[in-house]
């Protein structure tokens, strides 16, 4: 029987441990509940909330994460636990990735344990910005600069080609990335941003021309046809 009730994936954060450990999980419960659950003498300092997507589909979007993080590499600390050698960032971007093809997803970053957008009205910012969500930019997708699955992409950084294979994804060396973990994994050290996050299409280029590029020209396009 198909369940509606809603749930968390939450990735979490801990002083204690390095900058590039998260734990990855689920739960029925708000995550604050959880993340205190977890406050015990294994670990020297609390967890701390960095994001969370709430969605009936907890569950299996949970073991999504796992399983694309296992895919990049032998991130996870250990095979039986919920803790990756991943940047935080990086693990949002993952979780950003499903949510987009996941109706009732909603994702929520967080600052000092308290959603970002509850943080802004704290601080006394009660504008309306500070309320009404911007509309979100859909995700690139290959399509919308007329590229083919079977066709090759190169990542800018490296001169690796990669093989586009699907809508939203590459293959190279037998496995399967969406494009910006694929930044975060091969990016040279010394190109990597403090905050580890990466719009992909800016990274790839097709036949010379970089893919955010191609896009920005589509749209341009589109607009002139439509007014």
């Amino acid at each position: 029987m198909k369940t509606t009730e809603q749930g968390y994936v939450y990735i979490l954060t801990n002083p204690s441990f390095k900058e590039d450990w998260v734990k990855i999980g689920k739960s029925s419960r708000p995550v604050d509940v959880r993340s205190k659950e977890l406050d015990n003498t294994a670990v020297p300092l609390p967890f701390e909330i960095f994001a969370t997507m709430k969605t009936c589909k907890f569950a299996e979007v949970e073991k999504l994460v796992h399983k694309t993080i296992d895919r990049l590499t032998d991130l996870r600390i250990r095979q039986n636990r919920e803790f990756f050698n991943v940047s935080p960032q990086m693990a949002l971007e993952i979780l950003r990735d499903i949510a987009s093809t996941i109706d009732d997803a909603l994702i929520e970053e967080y600052e000092n344990n308290i959603p970002k957008i509850a943080n802004k009205q704290h601080n006394g910012d009660s504008s309306e910005a500070a309320h009404t969500p911007k509309a979100k930019r859909p995700r690139f997708k290959f399509s919308m600069v007329d590229i083919k699955i079977g066709e090759y992409v190169t990542f800018g950084p490296t001169g690796i080609e990669v093989r586009v294979a699907s809508d939203d994804s590459v293959e190279y060396e037998g496995r399967i990335y969406k494009l910006s973990p694929f930044v975060g994994t091969f990016l040279p050290n010394d190109m990597h941003t403090p905050s580890d996050s990466y719009q992909g299409a800016n990274y790839f280029y097709y036949k010379g021309r970089k893919l955010k590029d191609l896009r920005k020209e589509k749209e341009t396009e589109k607009k002139k046809i439509t007014k």
